[in-house]
């Protein structure tokens, strides 16, 4: 069975999704805050996290800052703040996904039943991608850029192993949040854009000339294969 661990500060909005994900077969565990959350997510090792932003003592952006050097599962941001800003910022801080408050139940649970289904592929035709000096193994969810290790937020990985399988094709960027998620939502150029920033940070050598993932104007993103 898989964890999921809920983080928000309104215990009416943790019991709701508590009840709501339990009947729909997952485990769930709760915190009130970011420093709950961080204890609590290293003791019960979730599968994926849905976290909310404006807490106190430890607020969302917090937490993320600091799970994010100790683990990679996955986190939907459950968001009532409406600035692009605040969408971008949580992007950039290893978030996968984000829902804006009030939300629907039917769209949360499509949204983390796409997280979790992509984050548990395995055992798939091409599992070890090499293209140019980077690598890619997909059961072992590991890239190494020159034989060097890089360390890659769920989605950061599955884009990059989207654009590896078929090198040299340009994808939309709708094509690409349609591979992540499983459905295409709202946000997609947004979402996508900030996913390839964050990605070229890690893998180029430099990130402001990219090697490895390039922009095709007009289109969206392919990985090159020179």
């Amino acid at each position: 069975m898989q964890t999921i661990l809920v983080v928000d500060d309104k215990a009416n909005v943790r019991t709701l999704l508590r009840e709501y994900l339990t009947e729909q077969g997952y485990r769930v565990v709760t915190a009130e805050n970011g420093r709950v959350a961080l204890f609590t997510a290293r003791q019960e090792n979730p599968d994926l996290i849905l976290l909310d932003i404006m807490m106190p003592e430890m607020d969302g952006y917090t937490f993320m800052r600091t799970f994010r050097q100790e683990a990679d599962a996955p986190i939907i941001l459950l968001t009532a703040k409406l600035e692009e800003t605040d969408k971008v910022l949580g992007l950039e801080l290893g978030a996968d996904d984000y829902v804006t408050k009030p939300f629907g139940m039917r769209e949360l649970t499509a949204r983390v039943r796409a997280v979790l289904r992509r984050t548990a592929r395995s055992d798939t035709p091409a599992d070890l991608l090499q293209v140019a000096d980077v690598a890619l193994d997909k059961n072992g969810r590991r890239v190494t850029v020159a034989g060097v290790d890089v360390q890659l937020t769920p989605s950061e990985f599955d884009l990059l192993a989207v654009l590896m399988t078929s090198p040299g094709r340009a994808f939309s960027r709708l094509e690409l949040l349609e591979n992540l998620q499983g459905i295409a939502l709202e946000g997609a150029e947004k979402t996508i854009n900030v996913h390839v920033r964050n990605l070229r940070t890690k893998i180029e050598p430099d990130p402001a000339n990219p090697r490895y993932v390039e922009t095709v104007f007009g289109v969206g993103y392919r990985f090159c294969t020179d």
